[in-house]
């Protein structure tokens, strides 16, 4: 073989660390109390609270009467 591989190991190396940095830079975005980046943390109020999230529409009643046995 004309060269003995070392520019390849190398562009591995550093494909293996791009890599790395592309799968810790949204990690790093996230503190360690869930805040992401410069959002601030709005608490939600006793009325969000107590909301209801969960809504039953049309496409979801069909989903279960399609998955029903």
């Amino acid at each position: 073989m004309a060269n003995d591989g070392k520019p390849v190991a190398a562009r591995r190396g550093m494909l293996g660390l791009l890599g790395a940095a592309a799968a810790a830079a949204p990690a790093a975005a996230i503190d360690p109390n869930g805040n992401r980046g410069d959002l601030p943390n709005r608490p939600e109020s006793e009325a969000e609270k107590r909301r209801p999230r969960y809504r039953e529409t049309d496409h979801v009643r069909a989903f279960y009467r399609t998955n029903r046995s």
